[in-house]
Parts: structure tokens; sequence; C-alpha cells
């Protein structure tokens, strides 16, 4: 089968530009279970049986269900693949059902967090610019650290103020930001020049650059707001994509449809998106508490008892 997992190893790269994180996590899933069955095994000659023997003997070594649920798409996407290249016949993970996860809610931070997070910083130097500019607008348009990281000069547009990433799936969207990340954005350019010119990397095309004038790294990005976290005193871990969930939970707590919030994190279904009707909900219910004095009544009769 190793073989078959190189060909699909390349497709997820070629045709859908799938993250290194990705490629990793299937090339592991893959070769788990081509150690299992044994390496020298036909693809077409593996069996429902097999797979869930596989699963089971995860479960015995104390595997989550939610890991377990991961390893079964990515064998699922696999013979898949074989099934539309007419490598197998049929896929032997079809009908198998993966354990029942809860899924929990994505971590978000408040508003007055997010705020707290985006001015705080130190002096007007290339690096302080840089981060806020990052912070800024990853805020604003909702981008994953991936897609901010490949953003190229030729990629952003601060008039009209859109920026224009390429996705999973290779698909190309196109997202508005507010006017706070333009201005974050054009404080940092001419510092991102200047370093530049003295590095006589002249035709660098990374929008967003380290102090050696090559692409900032999706690594670099993270570590960076972890930085801020903890300058800005917040409690709880914050990574790139707390950002990502703190946009879309803004934005429908201030009344957009799930429809442009969907376009925006360029999610293919809706029912993806559906995900922050269930923050918002949580949000009202807490607002409700605290304000509403039938609410703060009932409560209180509730301790009594």
């Amino acid at each position: 089968m190793v073989y078959e997992i190189k060909i699909f190893m390349d497709f997820l790269k070629v045709e859908r530009n799938a993250s290194s994180n990705t490629m990793v996590a299937y090339r592991r899933d893959l070769e788990e279970l081509n150690r299992f069955i044994g390496p020298e095994r036909n693809p077409g000659s593996i069996t429902s049986k097999e797979i869930r023997s596989w699963l089971a003997s995860m479960v015995k070594r104390g595997a989550s269900r939610s890991t377990v649920a991961r390893k079964l798409a990515s064998i699922r996407s696999f013979f898949r693949f074989l099934l539309r290249q007419g490598i197998v016949k049929k896929s032997p993970a079809d009908g198998i059902r993966a354990p029942q996860t809860k899924k929990p809610l994505p971590a978000y931070l408040s508003v007055d967090e997010a705020f707290s997070m985006l001015e705080t910083g130190g002096d007007n130097g290339f690096q302080n610019l840089r981060n806020r500019a990052i912070l800024e607008l990853l805020y604003s348009s909702g981008i994953r650290v991936g897609e901010l990281s490949g953003l190229d000069v030729s990629s952003v547009s601060l008039s009209p103020e859109m920026v224009r990433v390429r996705g999973k799936g290779n698909k190309e969207r196109i997202i508005p930001f507010g006017s706070k990340a333009a201005e974050a954005l054009n404080a940092y350019l001419p510092f991102r020049h200047a370093l530049l010119e003295r590095l006589h990397y002249k035709d660098e095309k990374a929008f967003f650059i380290n102090r050696m004038g090559t692409r900032l790294s999706p690594r670099s990005v993270e570590r960076l707001v972890a930085r801020r976290r903890l300058e800005a005193g917040l409690n709880s871990p914050v990574t790139p994509h707390t950002f990502r969930h703190s946009m879309a939970t803004h934005l429908l707590e201030s009344g957009a449809d799930l429809r442009t919030i969907q376009e925006m994190l360029g999610h293919v279904s809706l029912a993806t998106t559906q995900i922050y009707t269930h923050l918002d909900l949580s949000h009202l219910a807490e607002v409700y508490d605290k304000a509403h004095p039938r609410a703060k009544e009932t409560k209180s009769k509730k301790q009594k008892k």
C-alpha cells in the first residue's frame, strides 16, 4: 500500500493544496493502518473487518473517540480517492460508523479581550508594527494563520480594503477588512520596505516578513500571538485561530447573517458556520442573566432553595 499512499499524498498536496499539518496527519494515519494490516497488502484486498479491528486496537490503547473518528475520516478519504482512480472497486471504510463525539464550542475572545490584545504593544519599530498589523488583520478578516503567512504583497489591497487568500481546496476568496487593520498595515509597510532595502531583498513577495527578510512562518505567528496574550494579561490560551472564532462570533452578535460569515471564513458548508449560532446564543443568555431583573430574581430564589 506504500505506492497508493504516495500518490494520495501527491494528490493532497497538488490538487487540494493541503496544509503541512494536514499532510502529516493523513500520512501518519495511513502508515499506521499499513503497519497494522501488513505493508505488502493490496488496498483492494483490505476488508471492513480489518479496519474495525485496527480502530478497536486504538480504543484498547486508550485513544479518545475524537482521535478514532479522525483516523477513520482519513481512511475514508484515502479509499474514496482510490475508488475514483479505479484502483479499488469498493471502499472497505464505507459503512463503518464513527464513534459519537461531542464537538466543543470554539474558544473566542470577548470584545474587551480582543481590544486588549490589539492595543497592547511596544515602540514603533519594525517588529511591533508588524505584529500589530498581523493581529489587526487576523481579527478584522478572520483568515487562517496559514493563509496569513502565505499572503503576498499582490494579495493585499489598501484601496479598497481587501485581501485575497487561497484557502482549503485551493479555493480563492476575497475578504474585506476594516479601517483599523488598514491603518496598521499602512504603518507596517514603510518599515518592511526599509528592511528589505537594507538586506537587498527588493523582490521579496511575502507581505509579512521576519527580521531576515523572508516570509514569516505560521509557527512564528503562533508564537507572537502567545506572547501578546501574556503582555495583555489574559489567562486563557489564545491562538491565531482564536481571532478567527472571535471575528465570526462578534459579527454574528452585531447582526451579520450566517451566509456572509460563511463566505468570509471560506466554509464549504453552512453547517460548519452554524456552530457560531451556539456561541451567540450562550452570549445572549449570559447578557440576559446579568441584565434582566426577572432573571436576577429567579436566580436568587434558586440559590435560597
